[in-house]
């Protein structure tokens, strides 16, 4: 199996992980959810060496409510434990692939800086 099923017990272990983490947030009765799934598959497929997880916000509604998930499907893409991004909507597959890239691309190091001076101005 190419994704794997996250809920709110495995959820913070497998986003806080080192690596790049996909998370589609779907429910069954939902249109775009069932046209963007056979596309997160096929990426999950094609990329092995990241993570590729499904949140089912009916069966996790608590999980998604803590998220502020609001509309789905949703995206939400982690590396190394840091949310990058979080966006509505189905994805065509250029999207995804194109989002991958960029996230893989990133510098992380500069990444957590950006972080630790936002942290510190929040602060102060």
């Amino acid at each position: 199996m190419s994704t794997s099923t996250l809920n709110m017990s495995n959820f913070e272990a497998t986003i806080t992980g080192e690596g790049i983490t996909l998370v589609d947030f779907w429910a069954e009765w939902c249109g775009p959810c069932k046209m963007f799934a056979p596309i997160f598959e096929a990426t999950a497929v094609e990329n092995p060496d990241a993570t590729f997880a499904k949140v089912d916000t009916q069966a996790e509604q608590e999980l998604a409510t803590s998220l502020g998930i609001m509309s789905i499907p949703t995206l939400m893409i982690f590396r190394d434990g840091i949310q990058l991004f979080s966006q509505p909507g189905a994805l065509p597959k250029s999207a995804l692939d194109d989002l991958l890239r960029q996230v893989r691309e990133l510098d992380m190091e500069v990444i957590r800086k950006e972080l630790a001076t936002e942290s510190v101005s929040e602060d102060a």
